[in-house]
């Protein structure tokens, strides 16, 4: 089995610090690792160098070499144009399957914190030994909720399949997007319903199958890719054709479409580091405890207050809010409103301020 890193995203959510040119995977959000860094070494535990590859952009590509040094160049995938998660992993599953008609792979998002490593590797070669066994199925695994979270989404078990070990399989029933606090507080009450944290073992011909189906004009490009991958002309036709690659997520394109899928309800501690409140979260050692960096003084309660620059933040009576107090930029919300903080990314690209981007 094979190991991607998708590390092409841009971490809007995790402005000021976060930026187009150095976005959040080279960040050391939650200690001395950088993310992607903290990924790859966990990968490390269970696939040899050779067996993880790198899925990402031309912008970010010279970037993660260099967080990455004992990485192959051979084994980076690079896109020459953002084009969202589909075209991404199908241009992954067409380079694996030209050079490993039988190649399973994994896909590890960058920006994943996982406590429980053990248990994530242990479930990821259960989760393979499924494709292998049912080499036209996908595997999923779930992550069981411990609180009622808004903002993943979820995935519904539907009737048992059969075990792994010690691991039990369940059928895909339905995904469900984001819900409200009140479907949330429901979904944790009940045994069948699982966060998606995103993380798909499939074999990469069932998926270039999948897109034929279902993204017959992406399977198209996809092909003429393919049969240029181990030629002296693979770049060229990359840079050619991937661009001309309409954007969509997978979930869209190919997953919520699926039907013949297999689910592993598994606990790992992960979270999705996408916004400041999950910083707060992993990193606090209490439920009212802060987070800080940099100088502070005054009174504050389950916050976290990020200085990177000498200015001191005084705080009084504060509580349940971020701060993050850069250079050129100062972010104050409530930790509830984390996700929003895209909402000023897209202002401030609105407004062409890109110096701030």
């Amino acid at each position: 089995m094979y190991a991607v890193l998708l590390a092409g995203g841009g971490g809007t959510r995790l402005w000021p610090v976060s930026r187009t040119n150095n976005p959040k995977q080279f960040q050391p959000f939650l200690g001395s690792k950088t993310l992607i860094r903290a990924t790859y070494q966990r990968l490390r535990k269970g696939f040899p160098v050779e067996r993880i590859y790198v899925s990402t952009n031309e912008l970010q590509r010279k970037l993660i070499a260099r967080q990455l040094p004992s990485v192959p160049l051979r084994n980076y995938i690079v896109e020459p144009a953002k084009r969202d998660t589909a075209p991404a992993i199908g241009l992954v599953a067409t380079v694996l399957a030209k050079q490993d008609p039988k190649a399973v792979f994994v896909t590890a998002n960058v920006d994943h914190y996982i406590e429980k490593e053990a248990a994530y590797h242990q479930a990821l070669r259960a989760a393979g030994k499924v494709v292998q066994k049912h080499p036209d199925t996908i595997a999923l695994l779930g992550v069981n909720p411990t609180y009622p979270e808004t903002g993943y989404g979820y995935i519904k078990m539907g009737r048992p399949a059969f075990r792994i070990g010690k691991q039990e399989v369940f059928h895909v029933d339905r995904f469900v997007e984001k819900p409200d606090f009140a479907t949330a507080q429901k979904y944790l009450k009940r045994w069948e319903y699982l966060w998606n944290p995103a993380m798909f073992v499939w074999r990469a011909s069932t998926l270039l199958h999948l897109f034929q189906k279902h993204l017959p004009q992406h399977a198209k490009i996809l092909h003429r890719i393919g049969a240029a991958v181990g030629t002296p002309q693979e770049r060229s036709v990359i840079r050619k054709d991937f661009p001309s690659l309409k954007p969509i997520s997978i979930d869209y394109g190919i997953i919520e479409k699926t039907k013949d899928m297999l689910v592993l309800p598994v606990d790992l501690g992960w979270a999705d580091v996408g916004h400041w409140r999950t910083v707060r979260d992993v990193l606090r050692g209490s439920p009212k405890a802060n987070v800080l960096r940099g100088t502070h003084i005054g009174t504050a309660e389950n916050c976290l207050i990020y200085g990177y620059t000498k200015r001191i933040i005084a705080t009084a009576g504060l509580k349940d809010m971020i701060i993050v107090d850069t250079e050129d930029a100062l972010l104050v919300c409530p930790a509830d409103k984390a996700q929003d903080v895209k909402q000023i990314v897209d202002e401030l690209k609105a407004k062409k301020l890109k110096r701030l981007l």
